[in-house]
């Protein structure tokens, strides 16, 4: 599993005091709502893979600030984030900057 996560965009990290690993989707598929299934699936055995491997290291899944502002605000999704405490960092591909932390990291 650990080399899986090395092929698929995840990108490990230490901020400040918080070791953190991101596993970046770009929703670029024909479908959102596939992207978004795969995305979480893969998220969740990331995460379970991370707790043994390092269970200090939080995992966040960054996606695009037009896939967050216009398909991550629908009720459902919402409800799945928070159900399996999706932590999100909004980023904006084309200024190669992010947005946004859900939550800040600070508040972990």
């Amino acid at each position: 599993m650990f080399l899986d996560l090395a092929a698929n965009k995840v990108i490990i990290a230490d901020k400040e005091t918080f070791k953190i690993a991101v596993e970046v989707k770009s929703f670029v598929g024909l479908s959102a709502v596939t992207d978004f299934h795969l995305a979480i699936g893969q998220f969740l055995n990331y995460r379970l893979a991370l707790e043994e491997l390092e269970p200090d290291r939080i995992l966040y899944l960054a996606i695009p600030d037009d896939i967050y502002y216009n398909f991550f605000q629908d009720t459902f999704i919402q409800k799945v984030i928070h159900q399996y405490s999706i932590k999100l960092i909004i980023i904006n591909p084309k200024q190669g900057e992010i947005i946004l932390w859900k939550p800040s990291l600070i508040n972990n």
